[in-house]
């Protein structure tokens, strides 16, 4: 019974969070001059190291896409929210590799073991449900030596942020959020590079599927 009623509140939580960035994607970049200021080139510094055929989990408004080197031959970005995924094509149409947008969720990839080179995530892992399960998906879809490029938000592992975060994923039906770069430890990849930004309210991981 406990288990049903933990799934119904994760579901839950799917759903709240499809609602909330629908609401956000139409003015969501508005908000792209502000995170240069506090994070710098970061993006462009996660997406030049993708390589291959490139799996971007929550895509967003496809504000990446534009920051892909020429070593991606194709990028295939998922997200929950279809008002986000309507702006990601926009982006999609001004890039010169193929781009496949689809509304999925991250915890359940529809896609076969070891098919993507790289995966990417930015800003996103902390708003999915289950962060764990996420990772293990990204694992699975990587192909041996492929590479995870991670950047996100920690600020819920700080005081007194660290003390809410309990109380926060009971009401959700989730596990509390930890450090991406621990948990991908915890699922098996080998962490290449790790750094803090922003005053340590950021982490950027650059990990590979051995």
């Amino acid at each position: 019974m406990r288990q049903q009623s933990n799934r119904a509140l994760q579901d839950r939580a799917v759903i709240d969070t499809r609602r909330f960035w629908d609401r956000r994607a139409a003015g969501y970049d508005r908000g792209a001059a502000l995170e240069r200021r506090i994070l710098g080139d970061v993006r462009e510094q996660v997406c030049g190291q993708a390589r291959g055929r490139v799996l971007e989990v929550a895509v967003g408004t496809g504000r990446n896409l534009a920051h892909y080197s020429d070593k991606v031959d194709e990028v295939v970005g998922i997200d929950l929210s279809p008002g986000m995924l309507a702006q990601a094509r926009i982006a999609a149409d001004r890039v010169d590799f193929p781009v496949e947008l689809r509304e999925e969720d991250a915890r359940t990839l529809p896609f076969p073991d070891e098919s993507f080179d790289t995966v990417v995530c930015t800003l996103a892992l902390c708003e999915i449900p289950d962060q764990a399960a996420t990772l293990a998906e990204m694992r699975r879809v990587l192909r041996p030596g492929g590479r995870l490029l991670l950047l996100d938000h920690i600020e819920y592992t700080r005081v007194p942020f660290r003390w809410i975060e309990p109380m926060r994923a009971r009401r959700r039906g989730t596990a509390p959020r930890r450090r991406p770069v621990d948990i991908a430890g915890e699922q098996g990849f080998v962490v290449d590079r790790h750094e803090r930004l922003a005053l340590g309210f950021f982490d950027r991981v650059a990990a590979h599927r051995p």
